[in-house]
């Protein structure tokens, strides 16, 4: 497995909805991939299309906890919507006011098929919003 390098802005894949997984079994060297790339410092979120793969996967990495969401699916919003300082490893450098809400909840798969509910506040819920869009 292996950090992957990000896309960036005016590549393609970026612009593309991404593909749900069918199979779940058939992403774990992605996964894999995702968390290696996630874990390099200054880095809280890698979505599949950031790496060049057209799949519904992200991973995360915000305050020493690391994971990985298949097809993921934001269930959830609450909270007041504000607007917090965000940027985008594929737009080095360039940070945007993004109107966020302080609480998200996101649904999807594990690699051994189960579901998982990821509910954060903060940083980690800006990443599941950020990363689910």
């Amino acid at each position: 497995m292996s950090v992957r390098e990000i896309r960036l802005f005016g590549d393609p894949i970026l612009k593309t909805e991404c593909d749900r997984v069918t199979d779940v079994s058939k992403v774990a060297e992605l996964v894999q991939d995702l968390i290696d790339t996630t874990s390099q410092p200054g880095r809280a979120g890698v979505a599949a299309n950031q790496i060049g793969v057209g799949l519904a996967v992200f991973s995360y990495f915000v305050d020493g906890k690391a994971g990985y969401v298949i097809n993921p699916e934001i269930v959830e919003l609450t909270g007041e919507l504000v607007e917090v300082d965000e940027g985008c490893l594929s737009l080095p450098g360039l940070w945007h006011k993004t109107p966020r809400y302080q609480f998200a909840t996101v649904r999807g798969s594990q690699l051994d098929g189960s579901v998982v509910e990821l509910r954060g506040e903060g940083l980690l819920a800006q990443v599941l919003q950020h990363e689910s869009d």
